[in-house]
């Protein structure tokens, strides 16, 4: 089975014949197996070679890539990286590996991840970062980053390149005890194959399985906050049926969306969330600058700096429809309305706007003059939905505040025929 690794390439459809693919060369082993397998399927083949300066055999290593890409007859880019000192330094390569990449071509790149980095990867994780996701391993599949080789062990690999009598080079990093991938390579692995001789199979297909089942609980859990109205303000009434982990998958995702990228929530911080009350208003430091925010019944994140901006004015004809950031403003005739305002009193366009501090308005049936910064806690408007709410104006008077009152000066009397029918809806975008 030395040409296992070709097989499960060629099945797994990221390497296609006549399509560009740019290999990320290292020398070592797994790179040079996938150099030659993406060449006996007859993709069209280019190589990168990143030269960080980082070990004695460096040069070395580059100047085998060069020999090997002319032999070949592939395409070769060879780039030096400086690394910023501290820091996670394989981190830190990989990023400036793949920035390297995705500059490089406009297609698919591939790194050539075998089954045993995948298990070692899923072990790490696991020992590191609690929750599920640790257990997800990487994608096949990350954008432009392709990892054909996923299926294929380290073994395998090896196999492959003595069968074709290809020569590589060996990284001593690999086996460093410096590093905790390599102590989990040098280690954790050889204590696991001593119990199973598939071990690295069975976690590479049990994280194949889990990233499939997170597929469908990812969706679970936009339906959950779609009936919730999408955020990113949600009643804490609506979270409190939910299972657990489908309550914390919904603020999970809530709480990413607010962070701008992946956020773990431990099951600890998704039950104090939701325990934060009703009564009042509460937060939870979450780290990081991200706050959990409850207050009036809802629970909302917040990252410091991270606001959202209030929409731009818009003008509204009448009749007409417009978009005011996540919600859709409508004026007609004789149609249903949330509100009707007079048309005589209104004329034939309104402003569409965010509120401003200082507003002030007078609400139907209150008889008097009322700031909005009022209208809103006695309404117990969230915070974060104040700043995006419709607000209507005619020559600097509000008209109405959408799902909050209308003004008394622009009411239509009993009868009106000529009655404006205003509406307001919430896209969700």
């Amino acid at each position: 089975m030395s040409d296992r690794p070709l097989e499960c390439a060629r099945e797994g459809g990221l390497v296609e014949p006549g399509r560009p693919l740019l290999v990320l060369l290292s020398g070592g082993g797994d790179s040079v197996c996938l150099l030659d397998v993406a060449m006996r399927i007859g993709a069209q083949v280019s190589a990168l070679h990143v030269n960080y300066g980082l070990r004695p055999t460096a040069d070395g290593d580059e100047e085998f890539c060069r020999r090997l890409c002319e032999r070949l007859g592939v395409p070769l880019t060879v780039e030096r990286a400086e690394l910023p000192p501290g820091g996670n330094l394989q981190a830190e390569a990989r990023e400036a590996r793949y920035a390297l990449a995705a500059a490089a071509t406009t297609g698919d790149f591939a790194t050539a991840h075998t089954a045993s980095d995948q298990a070692e990867t899923v072990l790490y994780r696991l020992a590191v970062s609690p929750g599920s996701r640790a257990l997800l391993g990487m994608d096949a599949r990350r954008g432009r980053l392709v990892r054909p080789l996923l299926d294929v062990t380290r073994e395998e690999v090896r196999a492959y390149l003595r069968a074709r009598y290809l020569q590589w080079r060996e990284d001593p990093s690999n086996a460093d005890s410096r590093f905790a991938r390599a102590r989990v390579r040098t280690e954790v692995l050889p204590a696991l194959r001593h119990l199973s001789e598939r071990a690295e199979f069975t976690i590479a297909e049990t994280a194949r399985q889990l990233r499939e089942e997170a597929e469908v609980l990812d969706i679970t859990a936009a339906d959950a906050l779609a009936a919730m109205g999408g955020g990113p303000v949600v009643p804490l009434e609506s979270l409190e049926p939910l299972p657990a982990a489908l309550r914390r998958l919904v603020l999970r995702r809530l709480a990413e969306e607010a962070a701008g990228g992946r956020r773990p929530l431990s099951r600890r911080e998704a039950e104090e969330i939701a325990a934060l009350g009703r009564q009042g208003s509460k937060s939870l430091d979450l780290g990081g600058g991200l706050r959990a925010v409850a207050e009036y019944g809802t629970v909302r994140f917040v990252q410091d700096g991270g606001e959202p901006r209030a929409p731009d004015p818009v003008e509204l004809l009448v009749p007409g429809t417009v978009h005011f950031g996540e919600w859709e403003v409508e004026a007609a005739f004789d149609a249903p309305g949330e509100v009707t305002v007079s048309a005589a009193a209104v004329g034939p366009r309104l402003l569409v706007r965010a509120w401003r501090e200082g507003d002030q308005m007078r609400p139907l049936g209150l008889g008097g003059t009322k700031s909005l910064q009022d209208l809103f806690t006695d309404r117990k408007i969230p915070r974060a939905l104040r700043g995006g709410l419709p607000v209507l104006e005619v020559g600097g008077a509000i008209v109405w505040v959408a799902g909050v009152a209308v003004d008394e000066r622009f009411a239509t009397d009993e009868g009106d025929e000529n009655a404006i029918a205003l509406s307001a809806r919430s896209t969700g975008a």
